[in-house]
């Protein structure tokens, strides 16, 4: 079994009898993402799943008595205040679980109305983060960012001569990832107002957004022992929208000679329902790359994977300023893309990053690096869409923007749909910048 096979699970003509779920944009039957949500009065909260507009929480199923065996043990595993036991359990505790949930949830189920009295209203309950993120590691893979941005910089040698050969990457800071909703201060940083002058210490003024794609770790590995190419897709928990927020001025002053610190570390914005990798089995598709470029090394190498590793998710990034939003005018869309423009593979970059004997831990979170489309408008970060600033973007109530002011919200949302399947969601990834700390 490579975790990409079909089953009654993503068959397009079943639906729920839960209402809300029936045609719903993100979350129908077929989807079934997990989370952590919190109920009114509760400290901390549990596990649970995503149906239309309700939420199932695994720790009232799991003491139902519905559910047996490895569906029993997962939903044990996945009802506590983060769902790292379920995703260290691996692929399959968790298929069980899904056929399981689809069959309680899937209409005509006999079950229904004990089902039912486990439902809440999503919209009475708050997301948190799925799980405790012991490391988070941001790649640089989506290939039309690397080579915009490069042209920037590089006019004649845009992309580096390690790009195609290795998944380039750096390890980030998950004290500050946060999930979707919770807005968070401009940060503070040295940049340099002259080429050649003294840098300064101050809010920066290059505030951007990154569109990427997150990817939950699942079971580990132990330290020294390299996940092969060929199981390296078991390791994957679920997937994610994330926003690996920037501040331009202050990364063009301080990532020399060592890479991203302080322009990348106060905040990284996460979707919090995980879209597991069986609900992405149909948007499967083939990594395409140039017949001129270089076969990837053995070690990242693997027939299936290059066939069926890829995803083919569609992406949104919108914009809502604090005008607008005072006005009641809708979010901005600024860009459109696609997962289908990454450079490597989820199953790669967990072979490359576990190749010289790096351990990953159940709840890791990956950022695929910024996914920008080869046409102008699907750029996945304002730095490429303004040229660096160079050319401001014209919103339709006249406010212009080349980088992100105070009170602006990014809204990034995605969905996979194609013939013969159901369509599905990732919800939202959004947040609002705040000013600056005065001190």
């Amino acid at each position: 079994m490579t975790g990409f096979e079909l089953d009654r699970t993503h068959d397009p003509s079943v639906t729920s009898w839960v209402a809300s779920a029936r045609d719903h944009p993100d979350f129908p039957i077929q989807n079934l993402p997990l989370g952590v949500v919190r109920r009114p009065g509760d400290e901390t909260g549990s596990g649970a799943v995503r149906i239309g507009d309700e939420v199932l929480g695994l720790a009232g199923l799991a003491g139902s008595g519905l559910l047996s065996g490895e569906a029993q043990q997962a939903a044990e595993a996945g009802s506590g205040p983060t769902l790292n036991r379920l995703f260290a359990l691996g692929a399959g505790p968790r298929r069980v679980l899904r056929s399981a949930l689809h069959a309680l949830l899937a209409d005509g189920a006999p079950e229904a109305g004990r089902v039912a009295e486990l439902l809440q209203p999503a919209a009475e309950v708050e997301l948190l983060l799925p799980a405790e993120i012991g490391d988070y590691t941001d790649f640089y893979v989506g290939i039309h960012h690397a080579v915009n941005v490069g042209t920037l910089f590089r006019p004649d040698n845009p992309l580096l001569p390690n790009y195609k050969w290795v998944p380039i990457g750096y390890h980030g800071r998950s004290s500050t990832v946060q999930v979707s909703g919770v807005p968070f201060r401009r940060p503070k940083g040295q940049r340099q107002p002259a080429p050649d002058g003294p840098p300064v210490y101050e809010p920066t003024r290059r505030l951007d957004l990154e569109l990427e794609l997150g990817i939950w770790i699942g079971p580990g590995n132990e330290q020294g022992e390299p996940v092969p190419i060929g199981t390296a897709a078991e390791h994957v928990a679920g997937f994610c929208l994330l926003n690996d927020w920037s501040a331009r001025d202050v990364q063009a002053w301080e990532y020399q000679p060592l890479g991203p610190f302080l322009a990348k570390n106060f905040a990284t914005t996460v979707s919090g329902w995980v879209i597991t990798p069986e609900a992405l089995a149909p948007y499967r598709t083939g990594q395409h790359r140039p017949a001129a470029d270089p076969d990837p090394l053995p070690y990242l190498a693997d027939e299936t994977d290059q066939e069926m590793g890829a995803l083919d998710v569609d992406l949104e990034v919108q914009v809502l300023t604090g005008a607008m939003r005072a006005a009641g005018r809708p979010a901005y869309r600024l860009s459109r893309s696609s997962t289908r423009h990454l450079y490597w593979t989820p199953a790669q970059l967990i072979a490359h990053h576990t190749s010289g004997g790096c351990r990953l831990r159940a709840g890791d979170l990956f950022g695929s690096g910024t996914i920008s489309a080869p046409t102008e408008d699907g750029l996945g970060s304002l730095l490429e869409i303004t040229g660096g600033g160079a050319r401001p973007i014209e919103l339709p109530d006249g406010e212009q923007r080349t980088f992100l002011e105070d009170g602006d919200e990014i809204i990034l949302t995605a969905r996979a749909h194609r013939p013969g399947a159901a369509p599905i969601g990732f919800g939202e990834c959004r947040a609002v910048v705040l000013p600056a700390y005065a001190v």
